[in-house]
């Protein structure tokens, strides 16, 4: 790398704090300028690691991520760059910690409002860490150097080869700006705000005569999403009027006008203490061949300007500088003004715009007279150093295009893409969920129960009452039966295997089948095609034995036809008073009849009932067509009812076991058989 500079087109960084679009802006920028290496090596993202897809021109690529910086900087020793997305709470000391480590050159701070003596800490540090012995080395050898970029910056670009986070926008400004190939021009400026203009209403409203000429001040507002404040003090009632501020933009803009465009452009930024000053990156672009002209944008408050002046004076800088100092619209107030960052406020008349533009004119740079003859001097400048051959023209090339994201090109309308998923139940795309249309604030307003919400969710309509009612029985009676049936065994024997409740959870409703819970379908499905044959309950129960089928929803294991499952009968109950019609019902009570003459344990099971019941429910209701209910038995909602019910049981058999801190389960020898 070339003698002074801080970046180059191999130049790779760690991200700290994942922000997703200054990262893939970055990536953006590498694909422009025809880079074969990302910028981004890495990721630190504290308390997370693994990888994050972002978009490399056409292709995905996975950065890594990592969850510390030392963790980074070992796995990336090449990434000498740090550009920290901290907030300003903790922006120091990550950027602290990114300083201690050998392998990081430059530290880009973004945040704005770095406690000011955080900032010194960072300084001081870098500075007393230097390898290089004395400051003039360092200005000329960048690589033997910490060096801090703001806080308050919005980072820094090096034509063609690399840039910080946001710094120059969006790439059609890039391409605008001519930022994707080197330039001659290096361009350095104090802070992003606009200074030296203000608004002619912001003036008419602080009783300021609107004739007074303030540049390109409506078009300059234009140009950036940044609003810093201009406050207006030493009046009761004190001001506050927000300013646009994208100065870096608008240079960008103005230099690729009138010049052959920018080789490297630094925002030191607005705070009162930056990590390194005008004066810094001026000495160093003195020592970069490929920089041929300098340009400065300074800003009232603060000394910061005068280094440079004296840099100047003692001939350390042999470039023409055109420079100028933002602010001198300060002195139409009679009050101090403060101009959104902390380090812009007007102050001592050396402080002043005017003061410091005199200054640096005496020294030797080129500084118009306003604003608006900036473009003017910057242009002439470099038209005459073309003229005396010093400048040569720039090889131009077209930029390959930046593939459109799909997101961003189906909301414009220029692509139409297939959807992966179909979704009728629910909707969270407003200002708050819909079930089935139903917003959730009308569920909750107009009381509606469990049993209402699943007709919404898995039949699509509001069922009458009587149904949602039944429902929120029948999910009542079978939350759970014991700790000795299969689910729950399975669910007890987990959790005291020290298994989480999801894993005990699942292990107990891994056992819902034809055997347990889950002949509620088959019920429903053989029942219905008997009745609707118009079959007998001979022919049924006789037709299916010839099959080697047992019927499903009757026989139980320990309930007999003179001990009735409790929950049979009040489900009946239930249903013989609300329900217009029980003929599944009946019909399943006329099979139980037969299979008990046969064995006294065939009777009617709760998946019987259920099963026999919800036919009911869903051709007594009317809003069920025929085949609607056949699709509904054949995809299984019934059976989704007793795993919905059982699931209450299941959770509090594996809170019973962890709070009743059981040991791991056992089973006992004694009630093994051991055959041979």
């Amino acid at each position: 790398m070339a003698t002074g500079q801080l970046f180059s087109r191999t130049t790779q960084a760690l991200f700290y704090n994942y922000k997703q679009l200054p990262i893939q802006r970055m990536l953006d920028f590498d694909f422009l300028c025809g880079r074969e290496l990302p910028s981004v090596a890495g990721i630190i993202n504290p308390g997370a690691e693994g990888f994050q897809k972002l978009f490399f021109g056409q292709e995905e690529i996975a950065i890594p991520v990592h969850s510390t910086i030392e963790a980074a900087c070992a796995a990336h020793p090449t990434a000498d760059v740090f550009i920290n997305f901290a907030s300003f709470r903790s922006a120091a000391a990550s950027s602290m910690a990114a300083l201690k480590q050998p392998t990081v050159r430059v530290v880009a701070i973004i945040a704005e409002g770095v406690p000011e003596a955080d900032a010194k800490q960072l300084i001081a540090y870098a500075r007393a860490n230097n390898k290089a012995r004395t400051l003039m080395q360092c200005y000329l050898n960048c690589n033997e150097r910490k060096v801090v970029i703001g806080p308050a910056t919005v980072g820094g670009i090096q034509a063609g080869a690399f840039k910080i986070g946001d710094t120059a926008g969006t790439i059609d400004n890039i391409i605008a700006c001519k930022l994707y190939r080197p330039g001659s021009v290096g361009f350095v400026s104090k802070s992003v705000s606009i200074h030296s203009i203000a608004p002619l209403s912001f003036l008419t409203c602080l009783s300021i005569k609107p004739e007074v000429s303030f540049g390109h001040c409506t078009y300059l507002l234009s140009l950036s999403s940044y609003s810093p404040l201009l406050y207006v003090k030493g009046s009761k009632n004190n001001a506050s009027f927000p300013m646009q501020g994208g100065m870096s933009n608008e240079l960008y803009n103005t230099i690729a006008r009138v010049t052959d465009g920018i080789y490297e452009g630094i925002a030191i930024g607005g705070d009162v203490f930056p990590g390194s000053t005008l004066s810094d990156h001026v000495l160093r672009f003195n020592n970069i061949p490929q920089v041929k002209m300098i340009v400065v944008l300074g800003e009232l408050g603060g000394r910061d300007e005068y280094s440079l002046v004296e840099a100047l004076k003692q001939g350390k800088v042999n470039k023409p500088v055109v420079a100028w100092v933002s602010g001198t619209c300060a002195r139409l107030f009679k009050s101090e003004v403060q101009f959104g960052h902390a380090g812009a406020k007007s102050g001592g008349e050396m402080e002043s715009a005017q003061a410091k533009n005199q200054a640096l004119k005496d020294a030797g740079a080129v500084v118009p007279t306003s604003y608006e003859a900036f473009e003017t001097a910057i242009k002439e400048t470099f038209e005459k150093l073309v003229e005396e051959g010093k400048i040569s023209s720039v090889k131009e090339f077209t930029p390959p295009q930046i593939p459109e994201d799909l997101n961003i090109a189906i909301k414009s309308g220029k692509v139409r893409a297939p959807t992966h998923i179909i979704s009728t139940i629910s909707d969270d795309r407003g200002e708050e969920p819909c079930y089935a249309g139903v917003p959730m604030s009308s569920i909750v307003e107009q009381g509606y129960g469990v049993g209402d919400v699943i007709s919404l969710l898995w039949f699509k309509r509001s069922l009458p009452r009587y149904c949602t009612h039944f429902i929120e029985i029948c999910i009542m009676l079978c939350a759970d039966h014991g700790p000795c049936v299969s689910g729950a065994h399975n669910t007890i024997v987990t959790a005291r295997a020290g298994k989480d409740l999801v894993s005990s959870l699942v292990s107990g409703l891994l056992t819902i089948g034809p055997r347990f819970g889950g002949a509620i379908d088959d019920a429903a499905r053989y029942f219905k095609d008997a009745y609707d044959r118009g079959l007998t309950p001979y022919e049924f129960v006789e037709s299916m034995k010839k099959k080697g089928i047992r019927v499903p929803g009757i026989g139980h294991r320990i309930k007999r036809g003179d001990n009735r499952d409790k929950r049979v009968e009040l489900l009946q109950l239930f249903a013989r008073t609300h329900f217009p019609s029980v003929k599944y019902m009946e019909y399943a009570v006329q099979v139980e009849t037969y299979t008990l003459s046969k064995a006294n344990n065939l009777v009617l099971n709760v998946d019987g009932a259920i099963g026999s019941l919800f036919l009911d429910l869903l051709a007594g209701s009317g809003m069920f067509t025929k085949q609607e209910i056949d699709e509904i038995v054949g995809i299984g909602y019934l059976n989704g009812l007793f795993v919905l019910a059982r699931s209450i049981g299941l959770i509090g058999h594996t809170f019973d076991q962890k709070r009743l801190k059981q040991p791991l389960y056992r089973h006992p020898w004694e009630d093994v058989l051991y055959s041979k």
